[in-house]
């Protein structure tokens, strides 16, 4: 039987608390949004129905201790968690901990959360549903020994990564045998100290790949797709820029990806949104599984803006009994969308980071233009958290025109007191190559921001 939700706690924070708060007051649901001290200015707890603050500015003490936000919740007779991304989203002892105290995750369920996002075991799963998975170890290896071991049958480059990770984090490029164990020592913290669990996997690097990545949408009866985002102008593994439709694509690639993937979202039984993300081979036209994360993306909003499907509402809803709603077919994809993050840090000095005041603050708009942002002029952006400040994203009826809007809009946003991402942007979207559509994952890093030969 459906469960009504009338009340959501936000148990995150910065623009995607304020993303989901908008579209709980476009639903009638009352908002509680949770906040450290260091956000208690913030516009997601101006834009909240209540809000309560969970501790200091440390994420450990505040937004990432469960039994704080559960009570929280008890407190303010919430009926639902929504986790949005990072900190608790794919946390599958938080999400068994909501259900247990009888509240509603908006998510899938802390069973396949806890699959998926092992992701040796989702490698297992992947390639059970008949996806192609690059080569690599079976599952995690113990240490690096083992992963030297697993580098003689498949050969460097290789990529050591953290089984219980994401965001390019707990991970390294191993080009040889002499840099293994450094490697391997330097990944395993890392994973460790982001995820608190160290295991790595190794994972054969393919040269001059892409990044791309499918939708989901999914309830206990239905599985959908809503075609693929490139994600492959990165820095660092960390994404700058996405956009959908993918640049380059036959036909049948891209028919065969977003079927593979609704594929094994079904068999693994998910339930709500989710990402399946791939490794593509332009020349050899083959797509390889590399991972899942089982919660809304960061770039959704390009997927919303070629779909016309509100990505949190459908989390909603299925989380409420309703279901997706939807069929396949009503799934129609019209022109080109791109996302920019504009991230406070300082491109022109190894994008560190750059925390400090807004001192002004303009919001670019017009036609095929959308923000997502938790700045307002005087705003305090805290050093505590990811650099992410906004998302500037726009449409077109084709990428050209997509591109156009974006340069438009990246001239007329206008961020004063903080350095950030906005110049890289500017810069990236006059590049030859990004315009015809042939970045690649490590073009950022080895061309675009390669030091000129004098």
């Amino acid at each position: 039987m459906p469960k009504p939700i009338k009340r959501i706690l936000i148990a995150n924070r910065g623009e995607i608390a304020v993303r989901v708060s908008r579209t709980c007051r476009d639903m009638g649901i009352e908002t509680v949004q949770v906040y450290s001290e260091a956000d208690g200015d913030s516009l997601a707890v101006r834009l909240a129905d209540r809000a309560v603050c969970i501790g200091p500015p440390h994420a450990s003490k505040s937004y990432l201790d469960q039994k704080l936000l559960v009570h929280a919740a008890a407190a303010f007779k919430a009926d639902a968690v929504h986790p949005g991304y990072g900190f608790l989203s794919e946390n599958p002892d938080f999400a068994a901990l909501c259900a247990e105290k009888g509240l509603t995750w908006i998510g899938p369920s802390a069973r396949v959360i806890r699959l998926m996002g092992n992701k040796a075991a989702a490698r297992q799963a992947a390639a059970e549903a008949g996806l192609k998975t690059t080569p690599g170890s079976k599952g995690t290896v113990r240490d690096w020994q083992e992963a030297a071991a697993v580098a003689e049958s498949i050969g460097f480059p290789l990529i050591l990564k953290a089984s219980a990770g994401g965001g390019g984090r707990g991970m390294r490029l191993v080009t040889d045998g002499a840099g293994m164990k450094d490697a391997f020592s330097q990944a395993q913290k890392e994973a460790q100290a982001a995820f608190g669990d160290g295991a790595l996997y190794v994972e054969k690097f393919l040269t001059r790949v892409r990044h791309v990545e499918v939708q989901v949408l999914g309830d206990e009866a239905t599985m959908l797709h809503l075609g693929e985002r490139d994600c492959s102008t990165q820095r660092r593994n960390q994404k700058l820029l996405e956009e959908t439709p993918a640049a380059g694509l036959t036909d049948k690639l891209r028919k065969d990806m977003c079927e593979a993937a609704a594929r094994l979202a079904k068999s693994v039984g998910y339930t709500s949104a989710g990402t399946v993300e791939f490794i593509v081979d332009d020349k050899a036209q083959e797509f390889y599984f590399m991972e899942m994360n089982t919660r809304i993306q960061v770039e959704h909003p390009v997927t919303e803006m070629v779909t016309g499907t509100d990505l949190v509402e459908s989390q909603i809803r299925i989380a409420s009994g309703e279901g997706v709603g939807m069929t396949q077919r009503d799934i129609v994809s019209k022109g080109h969308s791109i996302e920019c993050r504009i991230n406070a840090e300082d491109p022109a000095n190894n994008f560190n980071p750059s925390p400090g005041t807004v001192t002004a603050y303009h919001c670019p708009g017009g036609p095929g233009v959308r923000v997502d942002s938790q700045l307002f002029q005087g705003y305090t952006i805290p050093p505590y958290y990811d650099s992410l400040i906004g998302k500037l994203i726009t449409w077109g009826a084709t990428r050209e025109e997509a591109i156009h809007r974006m340069q438009r809009a990246l001239a007329e946003m206008r961020v004063e007191g903080v350095k950030t991402t906005i110049p890289f942007h500017q810069k990236l979207l006059r590049d030859r190559t990004f315009i015809e559509g042939r970045t690649y994952t490590r073009y950022i890093e080895e061309e675009f921001l390669a030091p000129v030969a004098a």
